[in-house]
């Protein structure tokens, strides 16, 4: 028995037998045996489970330096030593990976292992780390040290003046530190200075984000209702299911009046409609699964002025922008201050404010923003002159509603009750016969506004 520290290796390899290797080495009294390697067991390296041929280490204070190498010679990979890994290692392993062998000499001593083609390099962790900081350092070197190159970019379809921002944010560093950018606004041209690298980052971000941006047609129909209206009202229900090539419509018979067999009406199984209608509005209030639509038709007897179609406005604006549509009038008022009697102005107006969000499924987010004013009272004032109020109604919602389906939006209503005596002084006032001497008449109006909204997305014009 050789004194501890005293090392003695004798290899030998003896003949295969049934498909596999044996290598018995003496190293101190320890055996490695391992099944046949494969050629490949380089590129396990990279995979997280360990899956390399069986080994089999026992020993006693061995230069690490030794370890390694008797790995990388059993498993037939090549090997690269840092000089400063130094020190010895005691090994007791049965019937491992070798893979996990490896990684687990490296672990105990704070080494790291980097693949470079079929070499695989080990060196300590800070060794690797400061080696990639001065590589990272010497690429920025490089990037200051290049020439700079002027070039004049044309921006199609977004702002140059957005573009700049983006370029100038932290979280996007795509120029160097000594770029330069202007921006002609006239032409909405780029006129930037940088290295070709730096200008080669803007290319293919504008490539990305100078593109069209999608438009929105909104369509609006605000119509006003009197009470009573609904007794006017002609309403035909029914539904179709457009599923697949055909198109499967459903009616009841004798119910129908005028329709042809290849009529779109086809679709509805009720037809109540009003005699004569002035015009009809004709708009989808529900999507079923299936492809089958619940279709609503409202006819209206605007010539009775029972309903009125107050503006039927039509806007485009871009993906996310905010469409304004507004009708009404200035109210003047008078007003006194240090200066004298003063007339200002009061708006009055019915608007419609859509901004419009196109999904990734080609539906629409619509931020809707109604408001309806009119006129109110006159109220006098103790300086003089009169204060003129506003009866404003509102409404603020978001709805999601697909393309080219039509939204209807009720619930700005207006009551009117009114009650106007006329009597005789005195006579009018006694109990019981006083009523043969004046005369009541009790006024009460409603009205509600409607507003239909159709927003369709524009493919290629309008």
């Amino acid at each position: 028995m050789l004194a501890l520290g005293r090392q003695i290796m004798t290899r030998k390899v003896m003949q295969a037998r049934r498909g596999f290797f044996k290598v018995q080495c003496i190293l101190l009294g320890w055996v490695i045996v391992s099944t046949t390697s494969s050629a490949s067991e380089l590129s396990k390296l990279s995979q997280p489970h360990y899956s390399g041929s069986h080994i089999s280490m026992n020993f006693q204070d061995i230069s690490l330096r030794s370890a390694l190498q008797i790995i990388a010679d059993f498993n037939h990979f090549n090997l690269v030593v840092s000089d400063s890994v130094q020190g010895n290692i005691t090994l007791h392993l049965d019937n491992v990976p070798w893979d996990q062998a490896l990684d687990t000499v490296l672990q105990v001593r704070g080494l790291a292992k980097r693949r470079n083609g079929n070499i695989l390099l080990v060196a300590p962790a800070q060794e690797f780390a400061e080696q990639e900081q001065q590589a990272l350092q010497q690429r920025h070197s490089q990037g200051v040290l290049a020439p700079l190159v002027t070039e004049f970019i044309q921006v199609k379809h977004a702002k140059a003046r957005d573009i700049v921002s983006l370029l100038n944010a932290d979280s996007t560093p795509l120029i160097s530190e000594q770029a330069a950018i202007a921006v002609d606004e006239r032409t909405n041209m780029l006129i930037i200075k940088d290295t070709q690298q730096g200008i080669n980052n803007i290319h293919r971000m504008l490539s990305s984000l100078d593109i069209p941006v999608q438009q929105v047609v909104i369509e609006a129909r605000m119509v006003t209702i009197d009470d009573g209206f609904e007794e006017a009202f002609g309403v035909r229900w029914g539904y179709s299911n457009d599923s697949g090539s055909g198109r499967n419509q459903q009616a009841v018979s004798g119910t129908l009046e005028g329709i042809n067999a290849g009529d779109d009406d086809a679709s509805f199984n009720v037809n109540l409609p009003v005699a004569g209608a002035a015009g009809n509005i004709a708009f989808q209030i529900a999507k079923l699964g299936g492809g089958r639509i619940l279709d609503l038709e409202l006819s209206a007897l605007e010539r009775e002025n029972r309903a009125e179609v107050i503006a039927s406005p039509r806007v485009t604006t871009s993906n996310q922008k905010a469409a304004l549509i507004e009708q009404g009038t200035q109210i003047p008022y008078s007003t006194v201050s240090d200066q004298g009697a003063e007339v200002a102005f009061k708006h009055a107006v019915l608007s419609l404010k859509v901004t419009p969000q196109i999904t990734p499924d080609h539906k629409l987010v619509l931020d809707l923003t109604i408001t309806q004013d009119s006129l109110g009272d006159r109220i006098p004032q103790a300086t003089g002159g009169d204060a003129v109020s506003i009866n404003t109604q509102a409404i603020n919602t978001q709805v999601l509603v697909n393309n080219g389906e039509t939204l209807v939006l009720g619930g700005i209503f207006q009551q009117s009750i009114m009650r106007r005596v006329t009597k005789v002084p005195g006579l009018g006032d006694l109990p019981g016969v006083g009523r043969l001497f004046k005369t009541t008449q009790d006024h009460n109006s409603k009205r509600e506004l409607i507003i239909f909204v159709t927003p369709r997305i524009v493919q290629d014009s309008i």
